[in-house]
């Protein structure tokens, strides 16, 4: 998997990440902050299947090489 998301994007969604999961143990304590799991893993892996699809990319080393 190529990356396609540049370090600020990646910063951005493991913060989101972070705050989305823990609304499941603080503040309103809803399951809907499981979801942050989706933006923590994309950024730590640095891969977004959505920006693949729709031809997006983020990540300006990549950009260079091809």
């Amino acid at each position: 998997m190529p990356r396609n998301e540049g370090n600020l994007d990646r910063a951005l969604r493991i913060i989101a990440g972070i705050v989305l999961i823990a609304l499941v143990f603080v503040g309103p304590q809803t399951n809907w902050g499981w979801i942050g799991i989706v933006p923590l893993a994309t950024g730590l892996v640095g891969f977004c299947p959505l920006y693949r699809l729709f031809g997006i990319n983020t990540c300006p080393l990549s950009q260079r090489q091809g």
